[in-house]
């Protein structure tokens, strides 16, 4: 075989004139229920596997206006909960032989558009959008082109699209109320200047419940959602003052990067004299450096209820699905006032 034969992609009329049957019959015998002999069936699986052939799904999936391919539009990639939501979701996703394909991202709006105009140059059967704030008229292009679409924690609700979210509610309350039973009275959230919609959620309900308590709370924002952003907003706490002694991060990034801060730049101790409370239950919340106390997103949950939306004879309805995030006791926070 020469170099240019081996380079290219053995075709189904290749199988057929190999196997001396029509090119529909190599069709029909790779498409599950279709009607072929068993004679016929042997020969083109025979051909097959000496030339080496492999059905093209995706031109497949053209023809009969179904690509089978769900794209995840994703910004911070590299951050731990992002990270395992995208592992879940695409593992979900092959079970149920979809293509998974993630399209990498920034976080703007502009950004977050643009991946989803090319989801629909691959003419993708549904996108799943992570992050980020993608204006209406974007999605409803993508819905009114046949694409279906899954929203994960933004804020309002489309017609005619999925929309899953963790209850950020019920954590940031919960938050609060840790933090007040444990005798903090300087409170502080750490949050970023992401200003997403779930990150945004928390800080407004925590401040609300403290406001309710007749309690001040100072909010710190010190760039994106990182560690590095959590040192910094810890630098601005107390590099001038005495700063808080009780503080919910949003994030549990943020939240390790406070707690390294101000143990080993200010001396303080955790949970003496400052508790910390954090968000997602990544995997280094629970590293003997941190036990951070916090609230697990039920990722594997949601990457399940996703799944499922795209499982055959689902055609989906429009409708918000809620989660409630677990609370993960560990021992950055006092359990109670000393």
């Amino acid at each position: 075989m020469n170099e240019a034969r081996s380079r290219s992609f053995v075709s189904a009329q290749m199988v057929a004139e190999r196997a001396g049957v029509s090119r529909s019959a190599v069709s029909r015998t790779f498409t599950d229920g279709a009607s072929v002999s068993e004679a016929t069936r042997r020969k083109v699986l025979s051909a097959a596997s000496e030339l080496g052939y492999h059905v093209n799904h995706l031109a497949r999936g053209l023809i009969h206006d179904r690509s089978n391919i769900v794209c995840l539009v994703v910004s911070d990639l590299t951050t731990a909960i992002r990270a395992r939501m995208v592992d879940a979701l695409t593992r979900r996703l092959q079970a149920i032989d979809k293509v998974a394909m993630v399209i990498n991202t920034e976080s703007d709006t502009e950004s977050v558009s643009a991946a989803l105009r090319q989801t629909l140059h691959y003419r993708a059967e549904a996108t799943v959008v992570l992050s980020g704030t993608p204006p209406a008229s974007i999605i409803e292009t993508c819905m009114a082109n046949g694409q279906r679409v899954v929203l994960i924690n933004r804020d309002d609700h489309l017609s005619g699209s999925e929309n899953i979210a963790v209850d950020n509610q019920v954590a940031a309350r919960e938050a609060f109320f840790l933090l007040q039973r444990a005798g903090c009275r300087r409170l502080a959230v750490i949050s970023s200047e992401a200003r997403t919609a779930s990150l945004l959620e928390r800080e407004r309900v925590f401040t609300a419940a403290a406001d309710a308590a007749g309690m001040a709370v100072s909010v710190t924002r010190a760039g994106p959602t990182s560690y590095a952003s959590g040192i910094e907003a810890a630098r601005r706490l107390f590099g001038r003052s005495s700063g808080p002694d009780g503080a919910f991060c949003v994030t549990d990034l943020l939240a390790i990067g406070f707690m390294d801060a101000a143990r080993h730049e200010f001396g303080l101790r955790i949970p003496e004299d400052l508790c910390v409370v954090g968000f997602d239950d990544i995997e280094q919340a629970n590293w003997e450096s941190y036990r951070l106390t916090t609230f697990a997103q039920p990722v594997e949950r949601m990457a399940d209820h996703v799944a499922s939306l795209f499982e055959p004879g689902n055609s989906g309805v429009s409708e918000r699905r809620t989660f409630e995030p677990t609370p993960v006791w560990r021992r950055s926070v006092r359990p109670t006032a000393s």
